[in-house]
């Protein structure tokens, strides 16, 4: 009796996994692409030696003593069984090496941008420096422009991390202490999701990010704005939450450039109000989120640094929502 509605839920779980956001089957990076391509050579490859397998096993079976006596002796052994597999798995070990670029060495971009993306419990810290040496920070959302490799400094700082956008390229590991580069070319504009594949704690399966390829001009106009001061509130309500954005001691935290609040502990929110998410993709960017992340965010990410905030009154959350949604 308690079978059948196992069925629906164990199918539905499979379907979740289809979303092209955050799949390797729908490259949208050179790098994935060569790994798509390497994925379906060695799959196609593999079913056919699975099915010659099969036929032998069958013939072996069922064929009459001529057939087994071949297929038993010790050329028929010597060939199938050790020449066939050793020059497949040798062309094939070549072949991978080859499409995948294994051993070349990366070259910085001509461009001069540098991304550095460092792990966190459980975030992710977004560090964009231009050519002209500026910089400054975002988190939980990577632009990148369509059509140029880029490379991207990963590490931790904290535990044992690992950056991982399926649609993009492979995954690898952030290390504390140590800086591994990941080097992307985006082929199409479009959004796409990332996730840390390293377990890190509890809320590890609570730390998902965003991919956004732009065309050069909406990329260098995205800098442009991302790079800015934060926006002077409007209205009333923007008004007062961000008086009480700073009265509270969120910028002990946070950082809002052009603020008194400079805080590093947690994401910067110059421009919270533009990402697609907030709590490194756990709820969509709109006040009502802000107001309950800020009241229940241990709830929704548990052991997240930030307490929960449960002193303020309705009308207190309803300010700050309004100021945080506003910072685009």
């Amino acid at each position: 009796m308690m079978r059948r509605p196992i069925l629906p839920f164990l199918a539905l779980s499979a379907l979740a996994g289809c979303t092209s956001s955050q799949s390797a089957f729908v490259p949208q990076g050179a790098e994935a692409e060569r790994i798509d391509t390497l994925l379906r050579v060695m799959t196609i490859g593999g079913g056919i030696i699975f099915l010659g397998v099969i036929l032998v096993t069958a013939f072996a079976m069922l064929g009459g003593r001529r057939v087994r006596a071949l297929l038993s002796s010790e050329r028929f052994i010597n060939g199938a069984g050790i020449a066939f597999p050793t020059t497949v798995l040798t062309v094939l070990l070549v072949y991978g090496f080859l499409i995948m670029g294994a051993g070349a060495t990366n070259q910085a971009p001509a461009n001069g941008l540098r991304i550095a993306v460092s792990g966190e419990l459980w975030w992710w810290r977004v560090t964009y420096t231009d050519p002209d040496g500026n910089s400054f920070d975002t988190a939980n959302e990577l632009h990148l422009p369509v059509g140029e490799p880029v490379s991207i400094e990963l590490t931790s700082a904290d535990v044992i991390h690992s950056f991982w956008v399926p649609s993009l390229a492979g995954k690898l590991d952030m290390i504390p202490g140590r800086t591994n580069t990941l080097t992307v070319t985006a082929t199409q504009p479009g959004i796409t999701r990332g996730q840390c594949a390293e377990y890190c704690g509890g809320a590890h399966a609570f730390m998902s990010f965003h991919v956004v390829a732009q065309p050069r001009e909406a990329f260098d106009e995205w800098m442009r704005r991302e790079a800015g001061l934060a926006l002077a509130p409007e209205g009333e309500a923007a008004e007062r939450g961000a008086e009480l954005f700073l009265s509270a001691g969120c910028g002990g935290c946070h950082a809002v450039r052009g603020t008194g609040a400079n805080g590093t502990i947690g994401p910067d929110l110059t421009h919270v109000g533009g990402r697609r998410s907030i709590g490194a993709g756990m709820l969509p960017n709109d006040a009502a989120a802000f107001r309950q992340w800020i009241v229940d965010n241990q709830h929704i990410k548990p052991e997240n640094k930030m307490p929960a905030y449960d002193i303020f009154s309705e009308a207190e959350l309803d300010d700050l929502s309004a100021y945080l949604e506003g910072l685009k």
